[in-house]
């Protein structure tokens, strides 16, 4: 009997729970000030890290229709930082995001699929140096909860792997050993905390 009375008790905290989340099922506004965007890439023998600082985006989740799920994510290129000013001017030249005639880069999702428990696959349209290739990211649902000004807040991590040149961004310079300055493959890895829309 104890051991049944206890199942019952789980069940009755898990439908709680997903109640819960569900009745706050809806659009959320990007936090950008409790959210992260960053990337890293091989320099010679090691990786080199930078991020963007200045973004805006919104996603609908739901998580009993995740597959109803959109996000769209916009990033000011210019807001690149990897806290080296020399080389963060190389990268907003025409050698790199060339800023001036590519001001954005966005993302807009086509469909998210549940990879078990609390993990998806998204899958969507990144736009970056003018040009648009479908991406997907790895995406884990990490919590959601009330904040203490009255909002609801729901996270998420996501990442994936992109070759730099497939978005057209190609330069390089060959070392006296052959191999070359920067590696083609960047790794990009986000932390999102979304606001509720009232």
């Amino acid at each position: 009997m104890k051991k049944q009375a206890c199942f019952k008790v789980l069940a009755l905290v898990t439908s709680a729970f997903a109640l819960s989340f569900s009745a706050q099922a809806g659009t959320y506004s990007v936090d950008a000030s409790h959210s992260n965007v960053e990337f890293k890439v091989r320099h010679i023998v090691s990786k080199v890290s930078g991020s963007f600082k200045d973004y805006e985006g919104s996603f609908e989740f739901d998580a009993k229709k995740p597959e109803a799920s959109k996000v769209n994510f916009t990033i000011k290129s210019a807001s690149i930082n990897t806290d080296n000013e020399k080389r963060d001017g190389h990268l907003k030249s025409p050698d790199f995001f060339d800023v001036a005639k590519f001001a954005t880069l966005k993302f807009d999702s086509k469909k998210l699929k549940s990879a078990g428990g609390d993990k998806y696959k998204l899958e969507g349209d990144l736009t970056m140096h003018g040009v648009t290739k479908p991406v997907t990211f790895d995406v884990e649902f990490t919590g959601e909860g009330n904040d203490p000004w009255g909002g609801h807040r729901a996270g998420f991590t996501a990442s994936t792997k992109l070759n730099r040149k497939d978005f057209g961004i190609t330069w390089n310079k060959a070392l006296d050993t052959g191999s070359l300055l920067l590696g083609d493959e960047v790794d990009v890895s986000l932390q999102i905390e979304g606001v509720l829309k009232k």
